[in-house]
């Protein structure tokens, strides 16, 4: 274990817990603290040292990983401690917005420390899988110091400078992930309304959603170019698409509001004057809704 650098971990929900097992397992000597103590008890019993205080946790080692809830959960924890943050790698993990990630980073450096912050591309589950990701942005120098160590974790995709760029694109990866198991889980409510159960279902949804890197693929370079020339599609037939899987949710007795949303903002396109453009024109009425 001697050559392996020793790693503080403050926050063991699951996904602390997750980490500071894939950190032991690589030979990682690993401090722990958690606000509610006993949930260090399953780490401690596999190898972890459980620090009495967070001065104590933050004071045992150079590289900290915080896996809190949000920068609001940081604050909470650490400001009282401030002091203590001189000389520590602060690699922040928990989820929160970009301006906030640049707030904390700012915050940080004041009190000598420096952050990394991290977007984590998996569940529990995957930590210790290189085939999972996590977006890392902030100093250049701090990043390929513990790169090697951060890749016990999951793969590592550093993105630059700015401290907000990880935690923009952890979210905008969220933005589809959650929009799409939403729209998924919807599908699947109003299949089995009509007696189709979600394994019968199953083939068609991943059908569907395999389909979908092709259609960005074709899309991304149009929105580029703002070109929503609808030689494809345009947005007045997908009005009238969406308008009949509303009337099937709703003939089914299924909750409508998910299905309502999506044919509200295809009809604001239509307002705008998209009617004979792709529904990427949808694009323009996100954007012009900034601010």
């Amino acid at each position: 274990m001697g050559d392996k650098q020793a790693v503080t971990v403050i926050g063991l929900g699951p996904m602390g817990q997750a980490m500071t097992r894939a950190f032991l397992a690589a030979g990682h000597p690993v401090t722990v603290w958690n606000r509610t103590a006993s949930r260090a008890d399953e780490v401690v019993a596999e190898g972890a040292v459980r620090a009495d205080t967070i001065e104590a946790a933050l004071a045992a080692n150079e590289l900290v990983v915080l896996s809190l809830t949000d920068y609001a959960a940081m604050y909470a924890l650490l400001e009282p401690v401030a002091a203590a943050l001189a000389g520590r790698v602060v690699v922040n993990l928990s989820s929160d917005t970009p301006e906030r990630a640049r707030k904390a980073a700012e915050w940080v450096g004041r009190h000598g420390g420096r952050q990394l912050t991290g977007g984590v591309q998996s569940p529990p589950s995957g930590i210790g899988s290189p085939q999972m990701s996590t977006f890392y942005s902030g100093p250049a120098d701090v990043f390929e110091a513990h790169r090697d160590t951060l890749a016990v974790l999951t793969g590592t995709d550093y993105r630059g400078a700015d401290p907000g760029l990880a935690a923009l694109l952890y979210q905008l990866q969220m933005d589809i992930f959650w929009t799409s198991m939403l729209s998924a889980l919807h599908s699947l409510a109003v299949a089995r309304a009509n007696g189709i159960s979600a394994r019968e279902f199953l083939p068609y949804a991943s059908s569907t959603a395999a389909s979908v890197p092709d259609f960005l693929a074709f899309y991304a370079p149009r929105l580029d170019a703002d070109d929503h020339s609808g030689d494809v599609d345009n947005l007045a037939m997908g009005v009238a698409s969406v308008e009949h899987v509303l009337h099937t949710t709703r003939d089914s007795g299924v909750d409508t509001a998910l299905p309502a949303a999506v044919l509200e903002i295809f009809r604001r396109g239509i307002a705008a004057g998209h009617g004979r453009d792709s529904f990427t024109g949808l694009s323009e009425v996100f954007r012009s809704s900034r601010g």
